[in-house]
């Protein structure tokens, strides 16, 4: 075999690979052209199955003007892209506002000492409580409940109530993922810190919060997608938002095509996001089997 193979010209230095290497790397490409034809193959295959039983399903004709209807959706299109602006404005705000908050939680459940108990109990309680509460009552609670009881100086606007209502959430769940990180780092990096004269919030602040924020990045990232996704749910408080703006133009044509367009929406918003929670995660990876820095 290694006969049919022509020697390789000698590189700059003078090494010549040898026959036998070029045939092992010629049998490898061959391989990798050869699984990657299947692959295409398998999907289009599958792909073309799927559509096939779809498209020849019964209720197929129903379904097509009922959500694919490209006039309601050319229609739906705008109205959507201006209410998602309402999506992005809260998800920026209450994610800014959601990673402050829970790593202060995330630092409060973590201090130490006797005398401070009182405060890691209320942080613990506050936590436990929004872990446990769905999102959709807390937002029903706030938007409903709170202009209900028509208190001096408490806003009644839904948005500010549905924003409020992410934040106490979602600052429950991205304080577990910070103190996750916190706990991750090894105690001797604490304990050099202390042997070198610093104070415990200096080596909380110098020492491990940076090494704690660096490893729950890509779960922050997650976090941040998931927020994305649940800011339409302030819809329920009338907030016209995208999912809100497809709503209205569903209920006045009976065809739920907006809704699709509204999904299409999200999904390609969400999709960059998840891509990139995907390559800082395997960029850290790659660090931490290198013997480098997370």
């Amino acid at each position: 075999m290694s006969s049919l193979v022509e020697p390789a010209p000698p590189t700059e230095d003078g090494y010549r690979p040898s026959p036998r290497r070029l045939a092992r790397e010629a049998y490898r490409r061959r391989r990798s052209r050869r699984a990657a034809l299947v692959a295409t193959v398998s999907t289009a295959g599958t792909a073309l199955a799927l559509g096939l039983l779809v498209v020849n399903s019964p209720g197929w004709q129903r379904t097509k003007e009922t959500f694919l209807d490209l006039d309601r959706a050319r229609e739906a299109l705008p109205k959507v892209l201006e209410g998602l602006w309402v999506n992005l404005e809260l998800t920026l705000v209450c994610g800014a506002l959601i990673v402050v908050f829970g790593l202060l939680l995330a630092i409060l459940r973590t201090l130490r000492g006797p005398v401070l108990l009182p405060v890691r109990l209320l942080a613990t309680a506050y936590v436990d409580f929004f872990l446990g509460l769905p999102l959709i009552i807390c937002l029903l609670i706030l938007i409903t409940g709170v202009p209900a009881l028509r208190l001096t100086g408490v806003t009644a606007d839904p948005l500010l109530l549905g924003g409020a209502a992410l934040v106490l959430t979602y600052s429950a769940y991205v304080s577990e993922v910070f103190r996750a990180g916190i706990q991750a780092v090894h105690p001797s990096q604490r304990a050099a810190a202390r042997s070198l004269g610093l104070s415990n919030a200096q080596a909380m602040r110098y020492v491990v919060l940076p090494q704690a924020v660096r490893r729950v990045v890509p779960p922050l990232l997650n976090q941040l997608v998931s927020l994305q996704k649940d800011s339409g749910l302030v819809s329920i408080g009338g907030v016209i938002d995208a999912v809100y703006a497809a709503k209205i133009i569903t209920g006045r044509t009976f065809n739920y095509t907006p809704y699709l367009v509204a999904a299409l929406v999200f999904v390609a918003l969400t999709i960059p996001l998840t891509r990139l929670t995907d390559w800082v995660s395997a960029r850290m990876s790659g660090r931490e089997q290198q013997g480098g820095a997370v």
